[in-house]
């Protein structure tokens, strides 16, 4: 006989947790369900841990209302949490006249998904702010910044648990299809076992898609397709003469070849975007060649030979190829018809940003669901 639960959150990534957090918090009784040893320990361990403001995104798309609206919820989440971050800046930099000629179409962009801070700015002001960068002009956010996201999710973790929330590591779910009083989630691990859950949110990350398509019980047509592009990292030895986030004008599939900066200064370049057909984390060091001239670009004076392979990361994409990428994908009852399922799709960048957005639109979304 199964086992009852009240609502189950598949994955123990930055949002899963966020999730479980929200949806605890509501007085929802909360099982997370988490494959490996560790939470947050794929994708939400593989990031540049930036903020974003918002700048990219479709107008009124959920990445766009996401981002900007939990922006604001997670540097106040910080603040009031003691949870280290800072909100240091960036520049977007045009390194030809050409590129300056995009900003115009990003700024209206920004604007319109309510990044009202974001101001083109000349070379020279922007050479002023880094002495160090050549470009021909800059968009300058002053919204952007870092996050522990270890120590995000730590701390959401203890909100959950809190509200009664409870988490089990190395617990792969296996199987889950729809029972008369709701779900029935079947798992591994060491010790298997069948749960019926009135509510189930999969927000299993790069394994979401796939458990979807094997859920007994939603349409296929609910069940998105996915493609994978890993994203590598390089770190640079010594300090890097920068104080802000430095990130080149936007290409196909990503957002180029960036530099972001930790918490304790230490730069690091990436990601690139290679596409591949299964999950491969190694950095090919000769991918070194490809970045060093991507950097040079905007840091002529990069030394030689100052590059090392770091660590990779693989972003969920729910189509191939798109410049700004699709939309997360939050699918419920009154798509797919199944009262208490929400589906996480294709939430890479900026999950990390919009982690307490996306909680507390899917509490919103599963109370109505259910009353």
């Amino acid at each position: 006989m199964a086992n009852q639960v009240d609502t189950i959150v598949i994955g123990a990534g930055v949002v899963g947790l966020a999730v479980a957090r929200s949806l605890a918090a509501s007085g929802r009784d909360v099982l997370i369900l988490e494959r490996e040893d560790m939470y947050g320990s794929i994708t939400s361990a593989r990031n540049s841990e930036v903020i974003h403001a918002g700048i990219y995104y479709a107008p009124n798309s959920l990445k766009a209302r996401l981002c900007v609206e939990g922006r604001h919820k997670l540097y106040a989440y910080c603040r009031e949490r003691g949870i280290p971050h800072r909100q240091c800046g960036k520049l977007i930099v045009a390194c030809s006249e050409d590129e300056v000629a995009q900003f115009g179409a990003i700024a209206e962009r920004a604007w319109a998904n309510g990044v009202e801070d974001l101001r083109q700015i000349p070379a020279e002001e922007a050479r002023e702010m880094e002495p160090a960068l050549a470009c021909h002009g800059a968009l300058y956010s002053p919204s952007t910044g870092i996050v522990d996201s270890h120590g995000l999710m730590l701390s959401m973790l203890g909100d959950a648990e809190a509200d009664g929330a409870m988490m089990v590591l190395q617990t792969p779910v296996t199987g889950l299809e729809t029972h008369e009083d709701g779900f029935l989630v079947t798992t591994g691990g060491e010790e298997p076992m069948t749960l019926q859950a009135r509510a189930v949110v999969n927000s299993a990350g790069l394994g979401a898609p796939g458990l979807a398509q094997a859920f007994n019980g939603l349409p296929r047509a609910h069940a998105p397709d996915q493609w994978i592009a890993k994203g590598n990292y390089f770190s640079l030895s010594g300090k890097a003469p920068f104080d802000r986030l430095i990130y080149p004008a936007p290409v196909a599939g990503g957002l180029g070849i960036h530099l972001t900066l930790d918490l304790q200064s230490r730069a690091r370049f990436g990601p690139d975007v290679e596409w591949i057909e299964e999950e491969d984390y190694a950095v090919d060091p000769q991918r070194g060649d490809i970045f060093y001239g991507a950097i040079r670009r905007y840091w002529p004076d990069l030394p030689d030979d100052s590059l090392s392979p770091d660590y990779s990361g693989i972003r969920p994409k729910l189509s191939k190829g798109s410049k700004y990428a699709d939309d997360f994908r939050v699918s419920g009852a009154t798509e797919h018809g199944l009262r208490g399922y929400i589906g996480l799709y294709g939430i890479e960048s900026p999950g990390l940003t919009s982690a307490l957005a996306i909680a507390d639109y899917v509490a919103d979304m599963m109370q109505a669901d259910l009353r």
